[in-house]
């Protein structure tokens, strides 16, 4: 999606004096317009005793304002046919309104208000720790959660990526009104934000609006860096979780560089051939990944029900994940026996310019798939500011095509060896 082939004009950045940052993208192609705004907190700026305090702020600032009673923003934009949502990740919480464009001042009238006017209570607090901890009670009844948690702890040793975005259930049945209204003080801020806009609007009208609804917000100390680094792995860590059900699973975690290193690319398009690709987090669009080389040494032998890879861009060095539902009576070793021999071959052998090239395609693809809407334009364009910066989302096309053969196979023989690997196994004990 170079800007000097692409049928869009080039986005807009500015910066407000209280340090929020706006992007904005003009697209033409329906009178929708959408708004995003992004917070720079997520599960890598919590520690063990407030884990998923980012996650439960982000319900707290659902529960309104004086201006904004709870629930009624929610109903205002469905009347006006427009959708109100938000989530928390590892390096973000970010609020949207998708709306028609003229509509577009109340999406800024509510997160101005939410910005500056947000106040928690008591009971409020409380009602909330019930929904939350149901929450996490609910994940627990998943095999592939638990699975997960296990990996990805004994992956991060130091770093807070190591904590699921949920948070523990000893932090959730601790963390106090106090603590949640401390948080949102100090991370819920202009100076720690970035609003994206994509749609069909006037750039300079949209600008002059922006400044008048969250200009006058106050600049607020800046929020504490993050000083863990997480040291080299120095030997393969295994899991093993036993639980209810039938199904064995397999999950295999590499560590892997930030979104803005070299290599991330060349590793997307390694992930391409190995498991056919994913969309990161949103739009991942229907591509079938019956050509890869995992599907055919896994799903067609019938050693894994399917076969997932991922990786996903965060701020500082996080994991690529091989994750496989096995077959019923398939022994966990066997099934990682097969995922090693491939990547062996990835480490040993050149790829084909052939397979290269299908690979590149499938990655384009799926990266177009997750940013064709203008909500998801809008999505990529604050996203992209949150771990690197908005040119990272319009180069990624150019990024990609640029990746070679020697590429793939110098990533995969950097990352994909044993020592830098964290294997877990879920063992299905039978039980319900």
């Amino acid at each position: 999606m170079d800007s000097s082939t692409q049928p869009l004009d080039a986005p807009r950045q500015v910066t407000l004096g209280n340090g929020l940052r706006l992007i904005v993208q003009a697209m033409h192609t329906a009178p929708v317009a959408s708004f995003w705004i992004w917070y720079g907190v997520g599960t890598r700026n919590e520690h063990e005793g407030i884990t998923g305090i980012s996650h439960w702020t982000e319900h707290m600032l659902f529960k309104g304002t004086e201006r904004w009673p709870a629930g009624s923003a929610d109903q205002r934009i469905s009347r006006e046919g427009g959708i109100f949502n938000g989530l928390t990740w590892y390096d973000f919480t970010t609020f949207y309104e998708t709306l028609p464009v003229e509509k577009l001042a109340l999406a800024l009238d509510i997160e101005s208000d939410r910005m500056l006017h947000a106040c928690f209570q008591e009971d409020d607090v409380e009602a909330e720790r019930t929904v939350i901890l149901s929450e996490r009670q609910g994940s627990e009844n998943s095999p592939l959660f638990l699975l997960s948690e296990e990996v990805t702890s004994a992956a991060f040793r130091v770093h807070p990526y190591g904590h699921e975005t949920i948070g523990h259930r000893c932090d959730l049945e601790a963390i106090t009104c106090d603590d949640l209204q401390r948080h949102r003080d100090t991370y819920y801020v202009p100076n720690n934000a970035v609003i994206a806009i994509a749609g069909d609007v006037d750039v300079d009208e949209i600008l002059d609006q922006v400044e008048k609804a969250f200009g006058d917000v106050p600049r607020a100390e800046e929020p504490p860096p993050v000083r863990s680094v997480e040291p080299p792995q120095r030997g393969e860590r295994r899991v093993v979780v036993e639980g209810a059900g039938e199904t064995h699973y397999c999950d295999i975690a590499y560590h892997i560089p930030a979104a803005t290193h070299p290599d991330f690319h060349p590793l997307t398009v390694l992930n391409a051939i190995l498991s056919g690709g994913s969309g990161f987090l949103v739009g991942r669009g229907h591509i079938s990944n019956h050509t890869s080389r995992l599907y055919q040494a896994l799903v067609e032998e019938e050693m894994a029900v399917d076969i997932d890879g991922s990786l996903t861009p965060t701020i500082d060095p996080g994991l690529y994940r091989l994750s496989a539902t096995l077959w019923p009576g398939v022994d966990p070793a066997d099934t990682e026996a097969q995922i090693e021999r491939e990547i062996t071959r990835l480490r040993d052998e050149q790829v084909s310019e052939q397979e290269l090239e299908k690979a590149r395609r499938q990655a384009r693809a799926l990266f177009a798939y997750s940013s064709e809407s203008i909500s998801n334009q809008a999505f990529w364009l604050g996203f992209s500011s949150v771990f690197a910066d908005y040119p990272w989302f319009v180069t990624y096309l150019n990024s990609i095509e640029a990746v070679t053969a020697d590429d793939v196979r110098r990533v995969a023989q950097t990352y994909l060896k044993p020592t830098n690997r964290t294997t877990g196994w879920y063992l299905g004990n039978g039980t319900m």
